[in-house]
């Protein structure tokens, strides 16, 4: 290997040349771990030090990925989308069912907002999505499956906020503050969840619509986010 190439690719294990018999022919088997390393170094020499792929131009043209989410204009496939079939059809029977794990048919329980399906949303489908789906929570009740897709699209709106979707954070910390009210015990585990979204959307450091704030007074989340815009 010339200077060039070695800096290019250092030598991870560095062979200086081996001491071979007279009798060494590289085209047998090596009989010895020095005409192994010998014959390596002429394997390795006889590589070029460009390669050149061929590369079907056609293929090039293939779409690489296929998209499952609906289009932005269909709420009623996003709903189903975000919250299953399941949910969607029937909230009462879905609230009710033991099986809380039915398993991975996403048409019955909602695909989950991944990262690969939630960053190739537009802020305008991002915006349309969240409509959709406060809009939806205005009627039904909270639920985990609500819960994630509304947490995803708050972290993928964009600042400044457009004015669609600063009515709609705000129309979102109204709601969750009318079904908390509604809550008759505290360790109601939605508590904790719809607490959060009202201190994302009032809190300084994100949305900051801090007129919105006084819907955690005397909670815990409350005296926890006074201390640290303080």
């Amino acid at each position: 290997m010339d200077s060039g190439r070695e800096e290019l690719m250092p030598r991870l294990l560095p062979v200086g040349k081996c001491d071979l018999t007279e009798d060494f022919d590289p085209a047998v088997p090596p009989r010895t771990p020095e005409e192994y390393l010998r014959r390596v170094q002429i394997e390795a020499a006889r590589c070029p030090d460009v390669v050149i792929a061929q590369i079907d131009p056609k293929k090039l043209r293939e779409k690489p990925t296929v998209s499952i989410a609906p289009s932005t204009e269909d709420e009623d496939s996003w709903k189903k989308f975000c919250l299953g079939e399941r949910l969607y059809s029937d909230l009462a029977a879905a609230l009710n069912t033991e099986n809380r794990n039915p398993g991975i048919d996403y048409i019955k329980v909602g695909f989950p907002p991944l990262l690969s399906i939630v960053s190739r949303m537009s802020q305008a489908t991002v915006t349309s999505v969240l409509e959709y789906l406060v809009n939806w929570f205005e009627e039904k009740e909270f639920t985990p499956e609500l819960g994630r897709w509304l947490y995803a699209l708050l972290a993928s709106l964009e600042k400044p906020l457009l004015p669609e979707a600063h009515s709609l954070i705000r129309q979102l910390a109204r709601r969750c503050s009318q079904v908390r009210a509604d809550v008759e015990h505290q360790e109601d585990e939605r508590v904790s969840a719809l607490n959060l979204f009202i201190c994302i959307v009032s809190s300084e450091p994100i949305f900051r619509q801090q007129d919105l704030h006084g819907f955690l007074v005397g909670t815990d989340v409350a005296e926890a986010t006074c201390s640290m815009e303080n």
